[in-house]
């Protein structure tokens, strides 16, 4: 299954550079405060996944902050991937790995990978198909190590319900564009991270009425 075109009224990440870095103008408003929330619940050292890594704004400020942990980037959209190369260049951090092409939609890529001790999701959940997000949650349950954490952030709805006309507009609008997709509700991740094996440890309220769901392994 291959992630699907973002609908217009998404972040769209656009090319400041020559080097090939890409600019999303979100990832740079929440950057810090997601940040500061992984940073709250992360292991003190380990290897550390971000799936979907988008740009790689994110991952150069985890790294930064979080030094005593290994990050591996990893994307589908070979574009993507060179701007997250560029980053990580320019940012100077030794404790980021060369990004990986993985579609986290698809079922199998745990197999690929060693045994993460944290990993991390930020706003693609609501991008993407139901039977799309039980498959990341399921495969990123998998790759977890024992006692490894998994944070995943986006807007969702809460207890089935969107609770901003802004959440209200974008879910619609997401829906419009590609029926399959839109927020999915907190309670729903929940379950399906249980039924993967996963206890749900807290839910950090975020900024811009988003969410960090934090799992923990076994």
């Amino acid at each position: 299954m291959a992630i699907r075109p973002p609908a217009p009224s998404a972040s769209i990440a656009l090319e400041t550079d020559s080097s090939g870095k890409l600019h999303a103008p979100s990832a740079a408003r929440n950057a810090n405060d997601l940040c500061a929330a992984i940073a709250s619940i992360a292991p003190t050292a380990g290897q550390a996944l971000e799936l979907a890594s988008g740009t790689g704004q994110h991952i150069i400020t985890f790294a930064a902050a979080m030094p005593t942990l290994q990050w591996q980037p990893s994307e589908l959209d070979p574009t993507r991937l060179t701007s997250i190369t560029a980053y990580t260049a320019d940012s100077g951090l030794t404790n980021i790995a060369a990004p990986i092409r993985l579609n986290a939609t698809q079922s199998g890529w745990s197999q690929t990978l060693d045994p993460k001790d944290l990993i991390t999701l930020a706003n693609l959940l609501h991008l993407i198909s139901t039977p799309e997000a039980e498959t990341l949650i399921t495969e990123a349950a998998k790759t977890l190590a024992p006692n490894g954490t998994l944070a995943l952030y986006g807007p969702f709805k809460r207890n089935g319900c969107l609770t901003s006309e802004g959440d209200k507009t974008f879910d619609a609008n997401l829906r419009q564009h590609d029926p399959e997709t839109g927020y999915k509700n907190d309670q729903w991740v929940i379950s399906t991270a249980a039924h993967a094996g996963l206890t749900h440890a807290t839910t950090i309220e975020m900024p811009a009425n988003n969410l960090a769901l934090i799992f923990q392994n076994s």
